[in-house]
């Protein structure tokens, strides 16, 4: 069986099946991410080859013993390094955490991803703190994006080692956090999956925060299918996999309006060619106006939640280590230090007030569908200077950022034609309602995507 890290599902069946050893899929992913010519060294900050090859051991033993275990034993993922790992100190692609102690336990959601019998093989290159959605880190080389690598262009952020090992066949799957496209910025940018799940129904214990109002955390994959599992896995749903829906009488909201303002040609090109082949799958498309999206920059002029939040986390850290951050991102949780409580809590009204009029608007739909980044992923010596890396970071955030303003579920899908620059449609479901905003992403994404292979 030709192995290549894609589909969960194919990689369980090739393990049920006795076609595929855990070992030889641990030595897979091993390999692809210490090639010289590949961007594993960029895209991992640590791996874990010893602890892997030991596990992947344990369960072709214990398969061959013909002994009870988790359904996706054996399969290497990898995750982002925000995520507590026993016994590893948690760095969040900075150095300002260097001296802290190893963590004592597992967070939660990397427990549960061990529970389900994943293979933790190392943790990702990410934005420092996650603090942008470009993938940019002063402290460690950049991976780039696997889409004209041969100009260098960025991966997005901040999960941008998790988007660019599963590109590259480096893992099927990987462990990302979103607190304003950080799943799927990258996700769109690297032409895979990327789903941010309502923030409350997947734990953040064990995780630096950003923003503790606005964090979500969820996977990046090669499927929707894929993203389905883990976030059941994830969230604790019994039921790993949604069905799809028939899309022929789904009706979606196309916003019209901020969403597309500033839209690159390719990016306005790939998103149209995605809405026609829905249109000819019986998928009813109707324009949706939400000017209330208009008022997010004036709401977020001093920093928003994330200023005020980060701020608030880092304040510490800033009084007795600033030297270790970067000077970016330093100033931009130094900016939130201007945020006073009731500049905070016309925040929290304004949320309330948006959710609710976003809600009247959109409950006639079965999801709204816009671009997920409206720029093409730029090329790397085009952010050179602050001011350059500042607007492009806007850009990028723009659109993503309203699922967690609105405390929505959300997905990107990639909407590319085949040898063209990386493009995401974005679906974005009701409050807690994940698993239906899920199956229709599963039942529209053959057509969303020229691109998608079938599943087995």
């Amino acid at each position: 069986m030709k192995t290549t890290m894609r589909r969960l599902l194919d990689l369980q069946h090739g393990l049920e099946r006795g076609e595929l050893r855990s070992r030889d899929l641990v030595e897979l992913s091993l390999s692809a991410i210490a090639d010289p010519a590949g961007q594993g060294s960029r895209a991992f900050l640590s791996v874990f080859p010893e602890q892997a090859r030991k596990q992947a051991d344990f369960y072709d033993q214990a398969r061959r013993d013909r002994l009870p275990m988790p359904r996706w034993a054996g399969i290497p993922m990898a995750i982002k390094d925000l995520f507590d790992t026993l016994g590893q100190v948690t760095g969040a692609g900075s150095h300002v955490l260097d001296a802290c102690p190893p963590a004592e336990r597992d967070a939660d959601v990397v427990a549960a991803l061990r529970r389900a019998g994943f293979i933790v093989i190392g943790k990702n290159h990410m934005t420092e703190f996650a603090y942008s959605g470009l993938g940019l880190n002063a402290h460690f080389d950049v991976p780039l994006n696997p889409f004209g690598r041969d100009v260098g262009r960025i991966p997005g952020g901040s999960s941008s080692g998790g988007a660019v090992a599963v590109a590259d066949g480096m893992v099927a799957a990987a462990l990302g956090s979103d607190t304003g496209g950080s799943c799927r910025i990258p996700a769109a940018f690297c032409g895979i999956v990327g789903f941010k799940p309502t923030a409350r129904r997947v734990s953040r214990s064990g995780v630096i925060p950003l923003s503790s109002t606005l964090d979500a955390v969820g996977p990046l994959a090669n499927s929707v299918s894929c993203c389905a599992i883990l976030d059941a896995i994830l969230s604790g749903v019994d039921e790993e996999q949604v069905p799809a829906m028939p899309a022929a009488g789904l009706r979606l909201g196309v916003i019209q309006g901020y969403v597309d303002d500033q839209l690159d040609e390719a990016v306005a090109q790939a998103f149209e060619g995605a809405l026609e082949r829905l249109s000819r799958q019986g998928v009813h498309l109707v324009a949706v106006s939400l000017p209330e999206l208009g008022e997010l920059p004036h709401i977020h002029r001093m920093g928003g939640f994330v200023g005020a939040e980060a701020h608030a986390w880092h304040r510490p850290h800033i009084e007795s280590r600033s030297q270790f951050y970067d000077p970016w991102v330093l100033s931009r949780f130094a900016a939130g230090k201007s945020q006073s409580a009731a500049d905070y809590i016309d925040l929290l009204l304004a949320r309330q007030r948006l959710i609710a009029a976003v809600q009247r608007r959109s409950h006639a739909f079965d999801a709204l569908v816009l671009p997920t980044v409206q720029i093409a992923p730029p090329m790397l010596s085009s952010l050179s200077e602050a001011t350059a890396i500042s607007e492009a970071n806007r850009l990028c955030l723009r659109n993503t950022s309203i699922a967690n303003f609105l405390d929505l579920p959300a997905i990107s899908i990639p909407c590319h034609a085949p040898e063209s620059l990386p493009v995401g449609l974005m679906l974005l479901g009701e409050t807690m309602a994940d698993r239906q905003l899920l199956g229709i992403a599963r039942s529209l994404e053959a057509a969303i995507n020229p691109t998608c292979d079938q599943e087995t």
